[in-house]
């Protein structure tokens, strides 16, 4: 059964808010997150993306990028801006987005129930990311950003949300793109962290690497202490690590499409063979798949449809169309056979657009862009259940959480001869 630990949280003073809140940091790359920070030094972009405090250009030193991040981490935990709970607390933290609303428990999760699979994967890690997330984690000494977690409906759950969403909100604003953010303090964390004690199992809907990163942090740390407590309430901070817990009935899913570096022939030729070995209608006016089954191709100067053949397997990832498209196009004609680690395949969530894709393929740093249906939230979670994993990037969640809202500093509890960022 799944476990939520209050914690005590490092966060903004209300007044300081909205200059520290900020997008996490895999949806910005390092341009955008400098540019995004620029004239913002309270900005926790400079936590969570620390090389924009690093010359963009030429040599750094090994691991000066992770020292930049515990700089700048302790000097959030310590400036006159934020504030540290004397309590362990657990949050409600509500999104609205588009008249859609979000809520979910804001917490931590055993490190432990993510190693045992009571917080389940349904997706593999590229390994440099999580090499990357890791050496974060032990160089910070903190869990600077939540992942994104997802459980079946419960009303007992829900009905204490919605208690605790009667009191007076402590943060609410909204953020440059218009969502709107808006957390709670749980008055008394007990029912809440009790009500999750019935749930088998949560979910693992955004925030894999930072998942993964976490246990191997921990695992690090826990062999640097040589001991391990079996009393729950003298557990380290780092056998936990920060979720917002969402109801499946809460979850929105946009696609996650994908872009084409390198084609094996020119695109006009390549656009003969997909019409060979696939049904295929030319120069469609949408470039957004109408229904599950199909792709949409930005090739050769404009958008063609492109049926997926039915899946061979009776698995629930088989069904998938991130799956359909490997097994009939990415690995037979373009021998893209390890998604995580193939240069030539590249990712860009649904929330950028079809305009975005179409513009790498005209500016030339990409041959041909692929436009996917969104996988649905019950496929993820069957997928989990039956074990199985999906294709890397099968899923973008929308809203996105803010970081630098709730941090979760554990360095009191890191053993005193363990500093820095070890060498993963």
């Amino acid at each position: 059964m799944a476990t939520v630990h209050p914690f005590r949280a490092v966060r903004p003073r209300p007044q300081h808010l909205k200059e520290i809140a900020s997008v996490p940091y895999d949806v910005v790359d390092a341009a955008e997150a400098r540019d995004r920070a620029e004239g913002r030094p309270q900005s926790f972009l400079h936590v969570a993306r620390p090389e924009i405090d690093l010359p963009p250009e030429g040599d750094t030193p090994e691991g000066a990028v992770y020292e930049q991040g515990a700089a700048n981490l302790r000097q959030f935990v310590e400036a006159d801006h934020t504030v540290q709970e004397n309590k362990p607390a657990v949050y409600v933290y509500r999104l609205v987005a588009d008249g859609r609303e979000q809520t979910g428990v804001f917490g931590g999760v055993s490190v432990g129930e993510y190693d045992e699979g009571t917080i389940v994967k349904h997706e593999e890690t590229r390994p440099a990311k999580e090499d990357d997330r890791t050496r974060h984690i032990l160089a910070q000494q903190a869990h600077a950003e939540p992942v994104m977690l997802t459980y079946r409906d419960d009303d007992t759950i829900h009905g204490l949300v919605s208690d605790v969403q009667e009191q007076d909100p402590l943060y609410d604003f909204e953020a440059d793109d218009g969502v709107r953010h808006t957390v709670w303090k749980a008055s008394a964390p007990a029912p809440l962290v009790d009500a999750f004690h019935h749930v088998e199992h949560l979910y693992i809907a955004d925030g894999h690497h930072r998942s993964k990163a976490a246990s191997r942090a921990a695992a690090t740390l826990r062999e640097a202490a040589g001991t391990v407590s079996d009393d729950q309430a003298d557990v380290p901070g780092y056998e936990m690590f920060t979720a917002v817990l969402f109801p499946m009935s809460h979850m929105h899913i946009m696609a996650y499409n994908r872009v084409i570096h390198e084609l094996p022939a020119s695109p006009t030729d390549f656009l003969e063979q997909l019409a060979r070995n696939f049904e295929l209608d030319r120069k469609v006016d949408d470039p957004v798949p109408a229904q599950k089954g199909a792709v949409c191709l930005y090739l050769d100067g404009a958008w063609h449809r492109l049926s997926l053949p039915a899946p061979d397997g009776n698995r629930v990832v088989d069904q998938l169309d991130v799956s359909r498209l490997s097994e009939h196009l990415l690995e037979p004609l373009l021998d893209i056979t390890d998604q995580r680690r193939d240069p030539t395949i590249g990712f860009v969530g649904g929330i950028r657009g079809t305009d975005a894709l179409e513009a790498r393929v005209e500016a030339g740093t990409a041959q041909m862009a692929i436009s996917m249906y969104p996988t649905r939230i019950e496929e993820l979670v069957a997928v989990s259940d039956e074990g199985s994993l999906m294709p890397p990037k099968s899923t973008w969640f929308e809203p996105k959480l803010r970081s630098g809202l709730l941090v979760h500093d554990f360095a009191e509890d890191v053993p005193s001869d363990v500093s820095g960022a070890p060498a993963i």
